[in-house]
């Protein structure tokens, strides 16, 4: 693994702000625009001004989102809504879900060497041009990584646990519940109080944020052209031990727009059953499909490939029958059922959740998944703690200091 480094975070100050309930978001592209918006109206303060700002595309307009989102943030660090800590330091970060029976995930969250791919950074997901040409957008413009890549190492690790609980062990200084109910807590820690010189052997999988860290490598090439090394040659990161913390991974079920539909597969009766019935070891998708009157037919189809699903159905079918831009992603089995409903789609493919032991099986075959193949869950939040790619102003002395 790249050299981990403590950094100084951006955070908010709530007592300007308000709750990080109400200014703390999911990453950028699992929101949905009835989520941005309902963000957007909540604080003035929402990190999703940033991440997600209205306005221009284009990045040469004075007025488009990238300038906004900039000249928000600087006005928001003026004002005393956001702050540096007073030194560079470590987050111990913990998710404990609502939902019976699923343990909390723990991790810490540090700066990241950036490397090319390929080396001890592990990607399982193909990336996209049009989203990096965004995020690359927002962060020349912002110069901040406002959300953290979400890395997994195999342990168990026990050092990293030991460290991670007895920074949680303590009363949380940051603290949020998002829109699933899941608890977010997070710790400064001192980087005397750690040391992670003995994972510079293990391997990390990008779990979630390929597309961010694919721009944080665009983003370093382009100001190390410039200006030689400096921040921007490391990566806002949360490194989570896959072992211990047993995460789920969720699918992206797929909504296709456009395209011939095949329909010989076993019928199901409802979207429940069709649940039931896939399986990612010997794959099985669901398919949904509209009739004329609008009524929903459920089927489910078993595959030839490998696993995981999400491979077997590209390979097997959408790379050929989906065009080019006709396939549009959620993690939720009722809102692709309801593009059906709405007119604005001819299937939906419903697939089952895997494995992290499944993800790195595909990895150590040199091989990569579809875009959007997983969906880890929990997710650390947005805005929790940022990290400011610029040199910043000289920090005053002392630990650390908790909101």
């Amino acid at each position: 693994m790249p050299r981990l480094s403590p950094f100084r975070g951006l955070v908010f100050d709530t007592a300007v702000t308000g709750p990080l309930d109400r200014v703390t978001a999911p990453p950028y592209d699992v929101i949905s625009d009835r989520l941005r918006l309902g963000f957007l109206r909540a604080s003035p303060f929402s990190v999703v001004h940033l991440d997600l700002a209205e306005g221009s595309e284009d990045p040469r307009d004075p007025a488009s989102r990238y300038a906004k989102a900039a000249g928000l943030l600087a006005d928001w660090e003026r004002r005393g809504a956001v702050r540096r800590a007073g030194e560079a330091c470590y987050y111990a970060y913990e998710m404990t879900p609502s939902r019976g029976g699923t343990s909390p995930v723990r991790g810490l969250i540090c700066a990241m060497e950036l490397e090319g791919w390929g080396g001890t950074i592990l990607p399982h997901e193909q990336v996209m041009d049009g989203p990096i040409r965004d995020r690359l957008a927002l962060l020349r413009a912002t110069r901040t990584h406002l959300s953290p890549v979400f890395g997994t190492i195999d342990g168990p690790d026990d050092r990293l646990d030991e460290w991670i609980g007895a920074a949680a062990a303590g009363r949380a200084a940051f603290e949020a519940i998002d829109e699933q109910g899941v608890l977010h807590r997070m710790w400064p820690v001192h980087p005397d109080a750690v040391d992670l010189t003995h994972l510079a052997d293990r391997p990390l999988l990008i779990a979630d944020g390929h597309h961010r860290y694919a721009t944080a490598l665009a983003y370093r090439n382009e100001r190390r052209r410039a200006e030689g090394p400096g921040p921007w040659d490391s990566v806002l990161t949360l490194v989570v031990d896959a072992t211990a913390e047993h995460l789920p991974v969720l699918p992206f079920h797929r909504v296709q727009l456009t395209g011939p539909v095949p329909t010989d597969g076993s019928p199901k009766p409802s979207l429940e059953e069709t649940i039931g019935a896939l399986d990612d070891e010997r794959p099985t998708v669901g398919i949904a499909t509209a009739g004329p009157g609008g009524e929903i037919t459920y089927q489910v189809r078993s595959l030839e490939g490998e696993a995981p699903a999400v491979r077997a159905l590209h390979e097997e079918l959408l790379d050929e029958i989906a065009p080019e831009g006709s396939l549009r992603y959620t993690h939720d089995a009722a809102a692709a059922v309801a593009a059906l409903r709405d007119g604005d789609a001819v299937a939906a493919w419903l697939l089952p959740p895997t494995t992290t032991r499944r993800i790195r099986a595909v990895v150590e075959h040199d091989e990569r998944l579809p875009p959007k193949s997983t969906y880890f869950w929990p997710k650390p939040r947005t805005g929790m703690v940022m990290m400011p790619l610029d040199r910043g102003p000289a920090p005053p002395k002392g630990r650390p200091r908790a909101s």
